[in-house]
């Protein structure tokens, strides 16, 4: 199990203290310092079931100055998406846990990382 984490995050942090309670095995990846590639993020997305502007933090400053908002939501538009999440890792939701069944979750919350332990677990 991976988990990639921005160590000023409460929710990280959070779901790091989960982890551990629960005995879990796990690497860290501090994305805004391992900045993921397109490829990785192609990867983790297909993980997740979810496509870029699913996982994109549209509040942070760079969304903003890039004009996310406005930028469609389609298929055509998918590598554009994936490009500015490579270029700006601060745009990528988190933490990002990958399971060891090979699915992957936004783990935001309690259930969230406990899913994803279960999915490890199996």
């Amino acid at each position: 199990m991976e988990i990639w984490i921005n160590p000023a995050c409460s929710k990280c942090r959070g779901a790091l203290t989960l982890l551990d309670a629960e005995g879990a095995g796990y690497t860290v990846r501090r994305y805004l310092e391992d900045v993921p590639s397109q490829d990785e993020i192609r990867t983790v997305l297909g993980r997740l079931g979810l496509e870029p502007w699913d996982i994109t933090r549209t509040q942070e400053a760079a969304a903003q100055e890039l004009g996310l908002k406005d930028w469609p939501r389609e298929e055509s538009a998918r590598d554009r998406w994936i490009a500015a999440l490579a270029e700006h890792p601060k745009l990528i939701q988190r933490p990002i846990i990958t399971a060891d069944d090979g699915s992957a979750v936004v783990g935001r919350t309690e259930e969230a990382v406990r899913e994803a332990l279960s999915r490890s677990r199996q």
